[in-house]
């Protein structure tokens, strides 16, 4: 369970990483509109965010 968890943290790292190093003025542009979000659209966004992964977790397994 613990090596799933861990290879399932390096995979996000790994696809977190793809869009700074590929293309870091798209990222600095995209992070810089996140900032100007309300608080409210931040949460949305996390938490459509977060129930996509819990139906594709289930889904999976």
């Amino acid at each position: 369970m613990l090596n799933t968890l861990l290879l399932a943290f390096a995979l996000m790292l790994v696809i977190e990483g793809l869009l700074p190093f590929l293309a870091p003025k798209v990222w600095r542009e995209t992070f810089r509109r996140v900032t100007e979000l309300s608080d409210g659209q931040i949460r949305f966004v996390g938490l459509s965010s977060l129930l996509v992964g819990v139906v594709m977790l289930t889904v999976l397994r």
